[in-house]
């Protein structure tokens, strides 16, 4: 089994990632008018189902760092073959719809927009982790032992706790504000 430590290659590719994150000023620029809030009630609700499923994907984490090191290696498949899409469809809803009108709805309290750049950043780090709980994963569904189970559980919990605080900030802050404007 490989490293289950972040190391070298994490931070390199996080890093590499982040360089190349444009501002998000730039690659959202301000929603337009003509969305209306429409738009934005059926984005929260997809943003909603979305959470659904990343929480689901977490209770079904927890199971296996549960059970190591006997774990059901379909059930380690299924999640690998599901975590980077999941992450990628919900990443790309936020960055493109869901936070440019949360920024709309603030700019009119003079907020600033540290959070969304916060969570942006969350969102590679997510995205980067995953590529590594995933490779873990298919490497176990393929047959790998699980050769150092305290470890692996301990980045399975690293990895969905920071999912749930995710969600957790994104539905007490940012839906409300988009619904209810």
């Amino acid at each position: 089994m490989g490293s289950v430590e972040p190391g070298l290659a994490r931070r390199s590719r996080l890093k590499r990632k982040l360089q190349g994150l444009p501002s998000h000023r730039l690659r959202c620029g301000k929603p337009e008018r003509t969305r209306g809030i429409v738009i934005e009630v059926t984005a929260a609700a997809t943003m909603a189902r979305l959470h659904g499923e990343k929480l689901r994907l977490c209770d079904a984490l927890e199971s296996i760092a549960d059970a190591l090191p006997n774990v059901d290696r379909f059930s380690c498949l299924g999640m690998a073959n599901s975590i980077v899409p999941l992450l990628r469809d919900s990443h790309r809803l936020e960055e493109t719809v869901i936070f440019p009108a949360y920024e709309a709805a603030s700019s009119l309290t003079g907020a600033d927009f540290s959070s969304t750049s916060r969570l942006r950043a969350e969102h590679v780090e997510d995205e980067c982790f995953a590529d590594e709980v995933t490779e873990q994963l298919l490497g176990i569904g393929r047959g790998r032992a699980v050769e150092n189970a305290e470890a692996l559980g301990f980045m399975l919990r690293g990895f969905f706790e920071s999912l749930r605080r995710h969600i957790a900030f994104e539905r007490e802050h940012i839906l409300p504000r988009i619904v209810d404007r």
